[in-house]
């Protein structure tokens, strides 16, 4: 199939140069903040206008940080310019921080995953500029998993956290220019928006559809089938279970100490799930969960990636592992005491916790949810 020709808001900044010309600009981004010839949107804004403040979100504006680490405030070693952190204790820009630009230019390529940090920097970035009377300018990116399916619950916002902040399904898809739009109109943000484009790009088409190359837009997301993956076998970051951290393939690769890979393998293939078929396997992560021990589970292979419903393949999965050992399966203990536990933030309702139905009783309750989102998100489309 032939690559489809994908230029990024980026590569289009010259068709919008009215909103950048004369103003102080902020720019929140990562290493995925790159035009067609992987010039730094950084360097490019620094050059063609006036640059004046940096702002990090998590893993850095380098990409130096693994996922959870602190970022603090420093200076840009390539541009002098200051660099804000919007992770840890400092999530939501304070006017401080924003008090020597005129609009915020934000440049991330997401995932299409509720899961996803970077989807809350965005939001409480367009919160404060709506407060403090700046102008956001969102540079469109593709969604890495197509722009047509839409899979999952709606979060109940009884669970908010910065794993999911909004009542949205784990994949909505929508373009990260898209869903801006989305939360300043349905959650009442309000800031002064405007998208730079994508052009090139259709609903139907996934990353590895277009001509654009792979950034690893956060550490353990080495490719377009991991972020295919990510919705379903994310919920395993809520378990004592390893979901691939510390090895070459995170969140394709699930497991323990204490599992029968063969038997997990071959149960979950019974199932007749679409688009993947699962390999037994062994594992010893060199960081996370299970550092330096032998794990056994399964390998998740995508061979049809329009197939896959990957919510759906998480909780069947997440549920016959605990049902191998229930002794030994775990859900993460709270933050805090008397806090939610880490899986219904992830899973946005304490339902899956709780067990309160089977695999196939959330899969249809779900259905109806994203259903109705689906409607919804249509007419935010731009593409």
């Amino acid at each position: 199939m032939e690559k489809l020709i994908v230029r990024n808001g980026i590569d289009n900044l010259d068709k919008y140069t009215h909103l950048f010309e004369g103003k102080r600009i902020g720019l929140v981004s990562c290493p995925t903040g790159v035009d067609k010839n992987l010039k730094s949107t950084i360097d490019i804004l620094n050059e063609k206008f006036n640059l004046t403040a940096l702002y990090s979100p998590e893993h850095g504006i380098r990409g130096n940080l693994q996922a959870g680490a602190a970022v603090d405030n420093y200076i840009d070693e390539g541009t002098g310019i200051t660099v804000y952190s919007l992770y840890g204790n400092n999530k939501k820009p304070s006017p401080e921080v924003l008090k020597d630009i005129d609009v915020m230019v934000i440049d991330l390529q997401d995932i299409g995953s509720r899961y996803y940090t970077f989807l809350y920097t965005m939001s409480y970035c367009m919160e404060s500029c709506a407060e403090n009377n700046k102008a956001v300018v969102v540079l469109d990116r593709p969604n890495v998993i197509g722009g047509q399916t839409v899979e999952g619950n709606i979060l109940n916002i009884r669970f908010k956290s910065f794993v999911g902040m909004y009542p949205i399904p784990p994949r909505y898809g929508l373009t990260i220019g898209e869903m801006a739009k989305f939360m300043n109109k349905e959650f009442n943000i309000n800031c002064n928006l405007e998208i730079v484009k994508l052009e090139g790009w259709n609903r139907e088409a996934y990353f590895d559809d277009t001509d654009l190359l792979w950034i690893n837009p956060s550490p353990n997301m080495p490719s377009v089938k991991t972020a295919v993956l990510y919705n379903g076998t994310c919920l395993f970051e809520g378990t004592n279970i390893s979901e691939g951290r510390g090895t070459t393939r995170p969140f394709e690769f699930v497991g323990a100490p204490w599992l029968d890979a063969y038997k997990l393998a071959d149960t979950m293939n019974e199932k007749g799930l679409e688009g993947v078929i699962f390999r037994p396997i062994y594992f010893e992560p060199t960081f996370s969960k299970h550092k330096g021990e032998l794990c056994k589970g399964v390998q998740v292979h995508v061979t049809d990636k329009r197939k896959v419903k990957p919510v759906e393949l998480g909780i069947h999965l997440l549920y016959e592992v605990m049902d191998m050992d229930r002794e030994k399966f775990q859900w993460l203990a709270p933050f805090k005491e008397g806090g939610h536990h880490f899986i219904d933030f992830l899973s946005g309702t304490d339902a899956v916790r709780n067990r309160e139905l089977e695999a196939e009783g959330f899969i249809e309750k779900w259905k109806k949810e994203s259903n109705n989102f689906k409607r919804l998100k249509e007419k935010y489309h731009e593409y």
